[in-house]
């Protein structure tokens, strides 16, 4: 085994995180967010509730929009990583425009999914959570890409990451992030 394969520990928990992911996913779809217990899921799932809290401690809408972890580190790559030619501003656009209500062509699960997440209250709180949970690690990576660290990065890391809640309810979420980016680049040109 080498240092990147996971042992079967870590295999056997991913799996029971899938499982109870899926779970989740298909009854809440089925039935609705707020029909669905958390001891119907792990049911479901064929765990004890206490293995659903010890895996998704956020409870039912980590089980639909995981952790802060994941997004925080794609969200600095796609600014760390983004091409010579390419400005911090359209790196982040490009990156929020693969997501939830902007994907312009998602499969028909996700597009159910985010469709969920949009209507029900509870997950859009929880999904603003984790956008704005990143601010401290995208302020870092923009102060870091654009030699500039002051409180205006701070002010653009905010104002980026309060886009998916503002504006992925719009009618358009497509249009209102190309918008939305619009005044962001007036206000921070040199990014």
């Amino acid at each position: 085994m080498t240092q990147t394969e996971p042992g079967r520990r870590e295999r056997k928990k991913a799996a029971t995180r899938l499982a109870l992911s899926v779970a989740a996913r298909d009854l809440f779809l089925e039935r609705g967010f707020d029909n669905v217990t958390v001891a119907e899921i792990a049911d479901a799932a064929d765990t004890a509730v206490s293995t659903l809290f010890a895996h998704f401690p956020g409870g039912k809408e980590a089980l639909v929009l995981g952790h802060g972890r994941a997004r925080e580190e794609s969200l600095a790559a796609a600014v760390r990583d983004r091409a010579e030619d390419v400005s911090i501003l359209q790196a982040l656009r490009d990156f929020l425009a693969t997501r939830g209500p902007f994907d312009p062509d998602p499969d028909p699960l996700s597009r159910r999914v985010a469709d969920l997440v949009v209507a029900t209250p509870a997950l859009r709180a929880y999904a603003r959570t984790l956008w704005t949970g990143c601010e401290d690690a995208l302020t870092k990576v923009i102060a870091e890409q654009s030699g500039q660290d002051d409180f205006s990065v701070r002010l653009l890391a905010r104002y980026v990451l309060e886009i998916p809640d503002l504006v992925g309810v719009e009618p358009d979420p497509g249009a209102a992030l190309d918008a939305a980016f619009t005044f962001l680049r007036r206000g921070w040109p040199e990014f």
